[in-house]
């Protein structure tokens, strides 16, 4: 199979082309594709796969254009080992396939691979060979393999198979290559090996000189012991919903990892705003909302403590003072802290509380920056202006600047609850750092929307607070550190 092209997608060139996943350059160099035949024996595999083989669709000679749903035979021979690959196509992205081998008259095992690179070979960063991965599920459970968990196979990989798999595979970010058994086979039935070769590329050196360097390609096959061979592909987009329906399902590889708990509630919650509000960027933009206004209560409770600390800042900074001529690890300073706690305690103030909405926050940052670099939905998804990818960084910056100007602004407005000076310059730089680390590793358009759009709601939230809730006069303290 030379070309597998997804006619929805398209691909990161410029101009944009429809999608192909075989990489064309890997595949030719070595003479290895899609859909090969895999034997157990280099020699076999060879033969079957340099052969000429006879087309045919239903019996007769196969047209120049198939439209699904459509059949298509390939058969060979060469009088001493003979080979039958029949196709089964629909308007899905799911291929029936079965392969029929006999060597010498006798059946033998045979597979179908995966060859010459997969993927969308277009995308800049990460380079494309290090979002590719094999895969294979066992027992309910997925393992990813990189390439650098592969061993080197050379082009027809080992000779061993690795039976007890449910389903296996090759996948990039987007995108993947499913081998599964049929429909009602019993688990654990699929057999595969995994492998990686090398090919050549033309990369700029240090000197700024061409030079060729070795890429390495991961490689799959996969099989069953039964006779004929039959297999579904699956090659199409990491939809999650999608993968879900499958038989058995193949969710897993939407690859959420330990943030799923968070991760889907926020994609699904999105996904349903999209059905109301077609746009990617402004469902974020919806979603932000609606997550802010639920957490306004946090917010409430922490400006309270933070008024109650302010009040209380010059009483903390007068033991503080009397405490500042011993050293940090001297015992003395646990009797500063007794007393900071005591005062506390008796104005019935949790220091902590004022930090509790931004927790909050941090876990719905990091489940949704996972799910928006995850979906396919957001690949390509525009949302204004210049952001035309939701997935992929604003290459502008122009996000992360307005969303440090709004975070420091929300910062200059809430009450600060130390009077160290020191503490107070720590408070006012911090959107700033937050900003330079976004804008030094930038992160997906799509959650800088949503930070952004936080920042702003949280600039309007603590604009209202600072008037229904004006700051009162603080405490004066006494030298002694009481009132």
């Amino acid at each position: 199979m030379k070309s597998w092209q997804l006619k929805k997608y398209k691909d990161d060139a410029k101009p944009q082309r429809t999608l192909d996943l075989v990489h064309p350059d890997a595949a030719n160099e070595l003479n290895a594709w899609p859909l090969s035949v895999s034997l157990s024996d280099n020699a076999l595999d060879d033969a079957a796969n340099t052969g000429l083989y006879v087309v045919s669709s239903k019996g007769t000679a196969a047209p120049a254009a198939l439209t699904a749903p459509a059949e298509l035979d390939f058969s060979w021979s060469d009088g001493r080992l003979e080979i039958v690959k029949h196709f089964r196509f629909d308007a899905s992205y799911v291929v029936h396939t079965e392969v029929t081998a006999k060597l010498d008259g006798k059946p033998v095992t045979a597979g179908l691979s995966w060859l010459g690179g997969f993927g969308d070979l277009t995308v800049k960063n990460p380079v494309p060979v290090e979002t590719v991965n094999t895969f294979y599920s066992e027992g309910g459970k997925l393992t990813n393999l990189p390439y650098k968990k592969l061993e080197d196979g050379g082009k027809w990989g080992p000779a061993t198979w690795q039976g007890g798999k449910d389903w296996a595979g090759i996948e990039d970010r987007y995108f993947a290559a499913a081998f599964l058994a049929p429909v009602g086979a019993p688990p654990g039935i699929v057999e595969t090996r995994y492998w990686r070769a090398w090919h050549s590329i033309q990369v700029t050196g240090n000197d700024g000189k061409p030079e060729t360097k070795g890429e390495p390609v991961s490689q799959v096959a996969v099989a069953t012991s039964a006779q004929p061979m039959l297999l579904r592909l699956y090659v199409g987009p990491k939809d999650y919903d999608d993968l879900k329906h499958m038989n058995p399902p193949l969710q897993s590889l939407v690859n959420f990892g330990w943030l799923e708990i968070i991760s889907d509630p926020l994609f699904h919650a999105l996904k349903w705003l999209y059905g109301y509000i077609p746009n990617w960027g402004w469902a974020i933009v919806v979603l932000t909302v609606i997550i802010n206004m639920l957490l306004f209560p946090l917010r409430i409770s922490g400006y309270k403590t933070t008024m109650k600390m302010q009040k209380l800042a010059p009483e903390i900074k007068a033991i503080q003072d009397r405490y500042k001529k011993y050293k940090i690890n001297d015992p003395k300073r646990g009797e500063m802290n007794a007393e900071v706690m005591a005062i506390y305690k008796r104005e019935g103030v949790n220091p902590v509380s004022g930090c509790v909405q931004a927790f909050a926050q941090m876990p719905v940052w990091f489940g949704l920056n996972r799910a928006l670099s995850s979906s396919i939905e957001m690949r390509h998804a525009p949302w204004f202006g210049w952001i035309t990818d939701l997935s992929a960084p604003d290459h502008y910056r122009i996000l992360p600047i307005v969303m440090g100007a709004a975070m420091y602004l929300a910062s200059k407005m809430t009450p600060i609850t130390t009077t160290d000076p020191q503490q107070q310059m720590m408070m006012k730089f911090m959107p700033i750092s937050f900003a330079a680390m976004f804008i030094i590793f930038p992160v997906s358009s799509g959650l800088a929307v949503y930070i952004l759009t936080s920042s702003l709601i949280g600039v309007a939230q603590q604009w209202y607070l600072n008037r229904a809730h004006p700051v009162t006069a603080p405490v004066k303290a006494s030298k002694n550190g009481k009132k």
